[in-house]
């Protein structure tokens, strides 16, 4: 499976740690699309295109980093077919994905160590949507 990622500035640490976890630890391939550096970077371009290849469904899953999660989730959000669950921990990555059958893990790098980063990853695109009730509440969003 390939997943894309992306960050800002604040971000950028998490995520070059978890496109290591990704590709050594799970096996999946990775699509970086910025940014590259610890330099000041505005976090709205980098949501937009990942949001952007997940509505299009040319990736599964993606994941956001900002400093807190936030911004990311807010801005990916306004993409139809995306739904960007912003988490905090391994039962919330869970959930996001059981009931909401979310496709954009946001995480803030700030806030979120490592090794609970890797575990939420790990937990985010292993478990499977429920379907059942929550089929019907998902295709009200759209």
């Amino acid at each position: 499976m390939k997943i894309i990622i992306g960050s800002d500035h604040a971000g950028f640490d998490l995520k070059e740690d978890l496109k290591i976890f990704l590709t050594r630890e799970l096996g999946h391939g990775v699509e970086d699309v910025g940014v590259y550096g610890r330099e000041s970077a505005d976090y709205p371009p980098v949501a937009h295109r990942v949001a952007d290849e997940i509505g299009a469904q040319r990736y599964p899953f993606g994941i956001l980093i900002c400093g807190t999660g936030i911004g990311m989730s807010i801005v990916a959000n306004r993409h139809k077919s995306v739904r960007a669950a912003l988490c905090h921990n391994i039962l919330t990555a869970r959930l996001s994905r059981q009931h909401n059958n979310a496709n954009i893990l946001a995480m803030g790098g700030r806030i979120i160590g490592i090794s609970l980063a890797q575990e939420m990853v790990r937990e985010f695109l292993s478990t499977p949507f429920e379907g059942g009730r929550h089929e019907r509440r998902i295709k009200q969003i759209d």
